[in-house]
């Protein structure tokens, strides 16, 4: 294992702190007039995704963490578990519900995932910016019938529900920002 001293901290180092891995956010190193060095660390916790800040002497020294990050992709799931598989050497991966969350509803067969491995297990899973899903599910929705910019909620395949806009029907297919859950455009 390869060791760092806080004052060689830098944004996006993974580390093992307190028994746990951590990505360094932000570190400042203050060289005070009287008394010893000592830096000022932001973490996010990557088991939880919480913040922290600590305060660390200059002289402290933590292990970098074994984290690796692949692309997975996703196979089908199970009541308590999704499986993916890695493109090149066909490993396959089971990823608990806990990990995965309400991720769940971006999840399309054969879609590539980002996965986040602390020694070899996963801890973190990021699915794709963007995914193309039908809509099972949504109201007709009238011309004129708005008091603002016009939309209607729809069901997906998947199980997720979103805004959509009113010319949008059932059967269609349409793109889909994960991270902000919002309708792009309609799939020709």
């Amino acid at each position: 294992m390869v060791t760092y001293y806080s004052n060689d901290f830098r944004p996006g180092l993974k580390i093992i702190f307190e028994g746990e891995p951590y990505t360094i956010e932000s570190s400042q190193f203050v060289k005070p007039g009287k008394g010893q060095a000592f830096v000022r660390v932001k973490m996010r916790r990557l088991l939880s995704g919480s913040r922290i800040e600590k305060t660390l002497k200059a002289t402290e020294s933590v292990e970098s963490a074994n984290i690796i990050e692949t692309n997975l992709t996703y196979l089908y799931a199970d009541q308590s578990s999704f499986y993916f598989l890695h493109p090149k050497n066909f490993e396959q991966y089971c990823i608990p519900e806990e990990i995965v969350g309400d991720k769940y509803k971006w999840l399309l067969k054969n879609t590539e995932c980002i996965v986040t491995l602390w020694n070899d297990i996963p801890i973190h899973l990021v699915p794709p910016k963007f995914v193309e899903i039908e809509i099972i599910d949504t109201n007709p929705g009238l011309r004129g019938d708005t008091s603002s910019a016009g939309s209607k909620t729809a069901t997906l395949s998947t199980g997720a529900r979103i805004k959509v806009p009113l010319f949008i029907q059932i059967g269609e297919i349409i793109k889909v920002d994960t991270r902000s859950h919002s309708y792009i455009s309609r799939v020709k």
